[in-house]
């Protein structure tokens, strides 16, 4: 299973699913991040945390742990 958190700077990927439990699924869901949405990764920082993305149009900061939630390809 590929997650968006082994996806690597400059790559765009798809959402095939969020997995996650609750409160931690939802607001992710409403920050944007949806099944078949396109995501942009722009940065990463220097210890791995947080990872800046790309989504529907603006830039959000993910940390490693929610970024573990959400399936791509």
């Amino acid at each position: 299973m590929k997650t968006l958190r082994n996806v690597k700077i400059g790559d765009t990927v798809k959402v095939i699913k969020l997995h996650g439990e609750g409160a931690v699924k939802r607001r992710i869901m409403d920050m944007g991040i949806t099944k078949n949405v396109e995501i942009f990764v722009r940065k990463v920082a220097p210890l791995g945390d947080p990872i800046e993305i790309t989504v529907r149009g603006y830039e959000l900061s993910l940390r490693k742990a929610d970024a573990e939630m959400i399936e791509v390809e």
